[in-house]
């Protein structure tokens, strides 16, 4: 049984929830009819600027050229480990599945090379972390010894000393039993304090749908040994499955609440791929359309869900993710996506954000391992971004995540002034009840925040909005027709 939190779980009247969800509904289709979201309902998450999926080629002098370590010297780490015991059915990233041991050994020690390569280029005899991320696929779906070895090599190379936060995003399966506890315990004597657990359900017809190999039991005995660790645990749900309705999806926000845990993530399903391999679902929704929920379901959930959340005190603190205490959150994601600091990414498929420049590693296993042993970086598509491209990525990841900064703005565009650039746009947005103007800084309002990905997109190039101009209906907010900025900074257009 799970450590639950002493107050049993609150809500709204079912039926006022479920009038405040229809009135979100309602909401939608009118931002739909003025252009701001695609006439299909369908959407694309704004992670990155340009959109991960848009990168060109690029090689490795080519970003390298010109770049200058940050003054405070810290970046925050990001390393990848692409193995999973099974293919989750939403899951849009190339993996290897299976144990696959000797393979996985091929790979740390490729990507312990990776890290000395990167090093090199830099002229730094060790990284210093000002936060570090380990993700996947499963990065915990690793032998103990693999596991050890693997932290070993990376805290060799990361200097930790000034390093906030250390996050692991964990799978149940491996946090259960004797060596899950070893491997929780493994993590923790190399300094890891917060960890992501891949809950996505706990209804076990939805799991079984995901094609996860968990179920509720093992997902409830993982978060009492991590919790009993002392680690800082965040715990994520998909909404808009297959198989999941408005009743289920209640049930499971009802009792994610009552779990000791301090941050609770939200992910609404992701047909169309936004990484490098097409996930199994969009097959699934072809061959059986009646299994999804209906578009006005799935934004009715997203509604239930932050009803349901805040009326027992967890509350939105970085987009899409919602805690009791201010300070619980990612520290990895609220300096990439809000501080905008230098960011180095090592493994398959990892990225790099380095102050006006992106790159992006190798999505094949094969050309990973032969650019390495040929003593190249494995990076393979990026960007260096234009004054305009930068001033467009200055908004997009600050405005959706937590706020837009004036001075914030100006410091990392070169002096750039955002009312300037985009004053004209952002009164319009203001206009239509989607962000707010606090003077020292620009915010999303509810309305925003609810379609942030949306909103943010208005502020893209054509050349990378995520679907054409004919997929919008004509009106006010269609992104095609909002404000455009030359080099210079001068407005053009409406």
């Amino acid at each position: 049984m799970t450590i639950q939190n002493p107050s049993a779980e609150r809500s709204f009247p079912l039926s006022e929830l479920m009038a405040r969800a229809s009135s979100r509904v309602e909401d939608y289709k009118t931002l739909q009819k003025q252009g701001l979201i695609c006439s299909s309902g369908d959407f694309f998450p704004s992670v990155h600027y340009p959109p991960i999926t848009m990168y060109p080629p690029v090689e490795e002098e080519e970003f390298f050229a010109g770049y200058s370590l940050p003054e405070d010297g810290l970046f925050d780490v990001y390393a990848h480990i692409p193995f999973c015991r099974s293919r989750c059915l939403f899951c849009h990233y190339p993996v290897q599945l299976g144990e696959r041991s000797p393979e996985k050994d091929r790979y740390l020690a490729a990507l312990e090379r990776e890290m000395d390569l990167s090093m090199r280029r830099l002229g730094i005899e060790r990284i210093q972390a000002r936060s570090v991320l380990v993700g996947g696929g499963t990065p915990t779906y690793l032998s103990i010894d693999q596991l050890r070895s693997f932290l070993d090599f990376f805290t060799q190379r990361v200097d930790l000393s000034a390093c906030t936060q250390f996050n692991y995003d964990v799978d149940p399966v491996t946090l259960i039993g004797p060596e899950g506890i070893e491997r929780l315990q493994v993590m923790r004597d190399h300094g890891v304090d917060r960890l992501t657990i891949g809950v996505q359900s706990l209804n076990p017809v939805v799991l079984r749908q995901m094609n996860r190999h968990h179920g509720v039991e093992e997902t409830l005995e993982a978060i009492d040994n991590c919790r009993r660790l002392g680690f800082q645990l965040n715990i994520e749900f998909i909404f808009g499955y297959p198989g999941e309705t408005l009743e289920n999806w209640m049930d499971v926000i009802r009792q994610a609440v009552t779990l000791d845990v301090q941050e609770i993530q939200l992910y609404r399903l992701k047909v169309e791929a936004y990484g490098d391999y097409q996930g199994p679902i969009k097959s699934i929704q072809h061959l059986h359309p009646e299994r999804m929920p209906s578009l006005e379901e799935t934004i009715m959930m997203k509604q239930l869900a932050i009803d349901l959340l805040n009326a027992n005190g967890f509350h939105e603190n970085l987009r899409r993710v919602f805690s009791r205490e201010r300070q619980h959150f990612s520290h990895y994601a609220d300096n990439q996506c809000c501080g905008l600091h230098d960011q180095l990414g090592f493994g398959l498929t990892a990225f790099s954000s380095l102050r006006d420049r992106f790159a992006l590693n190798t999505q094949d296993f094969d050309a990973y391992y032969a650019l390495i042993d040929a003593g190249r970086l494995p990076l393979n598509r990026g960007l260096l971004r234009s004054a305009e491209e930068q001033a467009r990525w200055a908004v997009v990841l600050p405005l959706k995540n937590r706020a837009l900064w004036r001075s914030h703005f100006e410091a990392v565009t070169g002096g750039r002034q955002l009312d300037q650039t985009f004053g004209p746009l952002l009164k319009r947005l203001e206009s239509f009840g989607l962000v707010q103007d606090e003077g020292d800084k620009v915010v999303l309002t509810s309305l925003g925040a609810f379609v942030a990905d949306e909103v943010v997109q208005q502020f893209h190039d054509q050349a990378y909005m995520p679907y054409p101009a004919e997929a919008y209906t004509p009106g006010p907010l269609h992104p095609y027709d909002t404000v455009r900025v030359k080099g210079d900074g001068a407005l053009v257009g409406v």
